[in-house]
């Protein structure tokens, strides 16, 4: 999934069953319960300007789309990638959702970093970088989003790991998912390897929850 360039029917179904498995385990309820705790103080008289940073098949922009509405939330949702296919992908699954648009950008940009926005949030993204680019990168975040940044991203710990080893192989996940599943959970941070990484990234205004199955919300003001 690291792989740009990566554009094929394989992906297609890879992206397809990270839905499936992020719709049965939970997987957006970080992002959609960090909204409910902040709908409260979001910036009165105008949409709410969000973009999810690494948005891949744009699933968890859907959701978000479908919370806004339940709570008659008026939004601006970006899905911002650097693949080309993942947009592609994306916007095909997203046409019942005019607030949702996706645009190809580098983060790590003076451009995209000059863009405002309210919220950004990160799912399942944070775990593809060291914890010292991410001590790096966490404060930009923090500077360009005018509200919050939310960060939904894996628990790394042995039940997780095998847990999600064997659910991929007894469901016959496609040979993307029984790789990159695994290689996630171990990619990812414990409680004390975030706190160790928020520390050296200079912020002290923040929460930190644990959520079913094997995530954390991070939430940074």
């Amino acid at each position: 999934m690291d792989d740009l360039t990566l554009a094929s029917d394989d992906l297609r179904r890879n992206l397809d069953e990270l839905e499936t498995i992020n719709t049965w385990l939970g997987g957006y309820a970080p992002i959609l319960n960090a909204l409910e705790r902040l709908r409260s103080q979001f910036p009165p008289g105008r949409p709410l300007r969000l973009a999810d940073l690494g948005s891949g098949g744009g699933d968890t922009l859907r959701q978000i789309a479908r919370w806004a509405r339940r709570h008659q939330i008026a939004v601006e949702l970006t899905g911002v990638d650097a693949n080309p296919f993942m947009l592609e992908y994306a916007a095909s699954k997203s046409t019942a959702y005019p607030e949702i648009s996706y645009r190809q950008a580098d983060i790590f940009s003076d451009e995209f970093q000059q863009q405002p926005y309210d919220i950004l949030t990160a799912s399942l993204f944070c775990h593809h970088f060291s914890s010292t680019q991410l001590a790096s990168m966490l404060p930009r975040w923090q500077q360009q989003a005018q509200f919050a940044v939310i960060i939904n991203d894996l628990h790394r710990h042995p039940l997780a790991y095998y847990s999600i080893y064997w659910l991929t192989r007894l469901f016959r996940g496609s040979y993307l998912v029984q790789h990159d599943a695994p290689l996630s959970v171990a990619r990812a941070f414990t409680r004390h390897e975030w706190q160790q990484l928020l520390y050296a990234a200079g912020i002290t205004s923040y929460t930190l929850r644990w959520r079913w199955a094997f995530r954390w919300q991070v939430i940074i003001r």
